[in-house]
């Protein structure tokens, strides 16, 4: 029998972005430069595989610099960013670190800080306990900063501060509701002061848009990353908004849900800013083995972005 013929739209641009791709260099250039094992703070990056394989190499990951017991060695931190206070407790403790945090999320917190200098109160608008968020609110002493999750969250805000007010954002969140939470916040406070440049960096956006617009197409949409991925996790919802209301994530441990792939004429795939494309390769190869398949790479946008390592690493 025939195997089924299946098309698939395959999501560009996906996959790693630019600030990914240089936390992935500065773990793999540290243990060239310093020899094994180097430390990483938090998961370099949201993806078991990119760990993993980074674990073979030499790196050892930790959640706390305390639980690091040769402190003579040095320590990178993950590119999601860290609180004021971490680089301080390295210093104390006379480690070597090197910050792999995303220039994208540096400039915010940058903002955070020349915000809080001009005398704003600041919202955040992100995910409460996400990395990158307490790295954020982190750079700033306790009070200074107020999360936003929500447009409920936004709708019931008091400013109870007799400052002014101005928001950011954390940079892996879905354009269409931070859009939405934004307009709550500038009917209720029309002098709140925004961002010069949009907060929510380049490769969300372009992922974002390249989803919405192949979405609609699809009878199925997934997303290969991982389950603590923001940016994954909202792919998978720009996916069923735009049209695709069967869309999912394929992470480490998922199963392919071969029964419902064989009633779908076109699916969709695209990876999260996370997701090394070898886990896109590995799932299309998986649906060779069961499916006859076309493929269709749906590109909006050319990326031309390139972050530089730390000098140290040359």
């Amino acid at each position: 029998m025939k195997n089924k013929e299946l098309k698939i739209l395959l999501s560009a641009p996906r996959g790693f972005c630019a600030g990914v791709e240089r936390a992935i260099e500065i773990v793999e250039k540290s243990i060239q430069k310093f020899g094994a094992p180097v430390y990483v703070r938090h998961e370099i990056v949201h993806n078991k595989h990119v760990v993993d394989d980074l674990k073979n190499k030499g790196a050892i990951f930790v959640e706390e610099l305390e639980e690091i017991k040769d402190k003579s060695r040095p320590v990178i931190f993950s590119a999601h960013g860290v609180p004021k206070k971490i680089p301080e407790d390295a210093k104390n403790y006379k480690m070597t670190y090197v910050d792999a945090t995303c220039p994208l999320v540096s400039k915010v917190h940058r903002e955070a800080e020349n915000l809080n200098k001009a005398g704003y109160h600041i919202l955040l608008i992100g995910h409460k306990n996400h990395p990158e968020v307490i790295g954020t609110m982190g750079q700033l002493t306790e009070g200074s900063i107020d999360l936003i999750q929500s447009e409920e969250d936004a709708g019931n805000y008091l400013n109870n501060i007799d400052k002014k007010i101005a928001y950011i954002t954390q940079t892996t969140l879905s354009v269409d509701d931070t859009k939405e939470i934004i307009k709550i916040l500038k009917n209720k406070f029309p002098d709140i002061k925004e961002p010069m440049k949009e907060d929510i960096c380049y490769a969300t956006t372009n992922r974002q848009m390249a989803v919405k617009n192949i979405a609609k197409d699809c009878d199925m949409f997934f997303v290969i990353g991982s389950r603590n991925s923001s940016n994954s996790l909202r792919l998978v919802e720009v996916a069923k908004k735009s049209g695709c209301k069967n869309s999912q994530l394929i992470h480490s441990e998922s199963s392919i849900p071969f029964e419902q792939i064989e009633n779908c004429n076109t699916i969709g795939i695209s990876s999260g800013a996370s997701a090394p494309e070898i886990l896109v390769e590995n799932f299309i190869n998986d649906l060779k083995n069961k499916f006859s398949i076309s493929i269709d790479e749906v590109e909006i946008i050319k990326e031309d972005v390139v972050f530089k390592v730390p000098n140290k690493l040359n």
